[in-house]
């Protein structure tokens, strides 16, 4: 009787009940439906108009971790604004071109190497606005001195303000900006601006510039908010990274600074000593209507407000002669609102025209295969190929990932100079040759190119690029030059830690 009822005890252990089937199933089936969804979006939806090494990086992270994977991919998967708002930005486009269409600039000649034509002619295909002559263009290194020459275009402005920044904060260093919005306003000037909600919100102070523009009668707008409880909603990674500055249509100010302090007010930077180095462009000339037409197309996709460009393209001499100075200039915004990575199809052909000398300064340079192609065939040909990054970042990762590339660049001959901490070179140029530059808020970086709205200045002008080649000077005097000796010999977690950040590149 005893061993019968062991035998029956195990028995009904072996049986499941009703609920345990049920359960059972439900996990087959969720299970079957994971993995037939992680092959469809592998196979079907990454690769759709995505780099091979971007929609390979995306495979592996789904295929390894199906349900992590997914849930990244339907947060941060799709590297497109929404498209009502790559209409909206369409729509500009047909405007501008046909504006520039009716003014008879879309085909004045470029000055300059025969080469450089052949660039303008593509940025005016994907970014609509034409190179334009007659423009005066100063550059400013002064972190604190640039805010306060703002601060004084912007008091005298009689018409309109436009001001455009991927971070806007109020603090003891930027409080003369903010006073003189408030100037511009008693004037009887229109004053807009511009701040990206993500790059913003999370500094100290974010209330308070928001209550000071409204007190100050400023009209203000998030750029790309995160607001879904408002059907405000996007990639939230997907950034506006602009910083422009337009004043009565005359004055214009392009770069790389933000509007804060320069130690970005984090406690942790202050603790750390970290002062942010950056370099503006103030412009005069026709270059300044191409530059408000960024802004307006900008304050039209986030208000529905649709504004009109203030004076023509066209230099202000009525016999077309230059009416500023000699430095042509061509806009080129670019970012995922665009069906083209519009700054780095820019950047890879200047790259490959060059003859003699290029320098690139960014503080995030982290290529994607084009680009890299493209600087190490200028060192290779023979051209004097330098790089400029600041030795000490403020994002681990992305610094882990631009170190990975050292090595190649190194063994092809461009020379990488380190920027001396505490300070983090955050400027963003390049100069070709003798008379070629290009300078805006655009990193020489994936993110740069697919992720964020930038706005670059294609220049030419023998004086505007001697004047950078100073300041790239006074780069390499503060800098500390890389050999390849000394990082090949880095140490092995060192090198295990770049080239894993590499990866995470890849994922965008």
């Amino acid at each position: 009787m005893r061993a019968a009822a062991v035998l029956a005890t195990g028995a009904d252990r072996t049986l499941e009940t009703p609920g345990e089937v049920a359960g059972g199933v439900v996990t087959l089936v969720l299970l079957v439906a994971l993995v037939v969804s992680a092959l469809w979006v592998g196979l079907v939806v990454v690769p759709r108009d995505r780099r091979p090494s971007s929609a390979l990086a995306w495979m592996l992270l789904i295929y390894l971790l199906p349900l992590a994977g997914l849930l990244a991919f339907a947060l941060i998967g799709s590297p497109k604004l929404p498209v009502s708002r790559r209409d909206r930005q369409r729509e500009m486009d047909r405007r501008i071109e046909a504006r520039v269409e009716r003014e008879g600039r879309a085909h004045d000649p470029t000055p300059g190497p025969a080469w450089l034509d052949g660039v303008v002619r593509q940025n005016t295909r994907v970014g609509r606005l034409p190179m334009l002559r007659g423009n005066a263009a100063t550059l400013h290194g002064d972190y604190d001195a640039a805010i306060l020459a703002m601060a004084d275009d912007i008091a005298s402005a009689r018409e309109h303000v436009h001001v455009e920044f991927y971070i806007l904060s109020l603090d003891d260093t930027t409080e003369p900006f903010f006073a003189a919005l408030e100037q511009a306003v008693a004037n009887g000037a229109d004053v807009r601006v511009l701040f990206d909600h993500i790059g913003s919100a999370g500094y100290p102070g974010y209330r308070a510039t928001r209550e000071r523009l409204t007190r100050a009668g400023v009209r203000w707008a998030l750029m790309l908010p995160v607001q879904p409880w408002r059907g405000r909603y996007q990639r939230p990674d997907l950034r506006n990274h602009r910083k422009l500055v337009v004043v009565d249509g005359a004055v214009g100010w392009a770069g790389s600074q933000n509007l804060i302090d320069r130690s970005y007010d984090k406690p942790a930077n202050v603790r750390r000593g970290l002062q942010w180095q950056d370099l503006m462009v103030r412009l005069r000339g026709p270059a300044v209507q191409a530059l408000d037409a960024v802004f307006v197309t900008d304050w039209y996709s986030e208000t529905d407000e649709l504004l009109g460009v203030r004076a023509p393209l066209r230099p202000r001499d009525a016999r077309g002669a230059a009416s500023e100075g000699p430095v042509a200039v061509q806009v080129l915004p670019s970012g995922p609102g665009f069906e083209t990575d519009n700054n780095l199809l820019m950047f890879d052909a200047l790259l490959f025209a060059a003859r003699t000398r290029v320098s690139i300064t960014s503080p995030y340079f982290v290529p994607d295969e084009s680009l890299l192609a493209a600087v190490v065939a200028a060192a290779l040909r023979g051209c004097d190929v330098e790089l400029f990054v600041p030795a000490r970042a403020d994002q681990a990762l992305v610094h882990h990932a631009q170190r990975s590339y050292y090595e190649e660049l190194l063994r092809a001959g461009v020379r990488i100079f380190l920027y001396p901490a505490p300070y983090v070179l955050h400027a963003k140029h390049v100069s070709i040759d003798d008379d070629v530059a290009v300078i805006g808020s655009s990193d020489l970086d994936i993110r740069s190119f697919a992720l964020d709205l930038e706005s670059s200045l294609l220049c030419h002008d023998r004086a505007f690029v001697d004047a950078l080649r100073e300041v790239e000077d006074s780069y390499r005097a503060r800098s500390r030059e890389l050999t390849l000796a000394e990082w090949v010999h880095r140490p092995r977690h060192q090198r295990v830690l770049d080239n894993l950040a590499r990866l995470t590149s890849a994922v965008q």
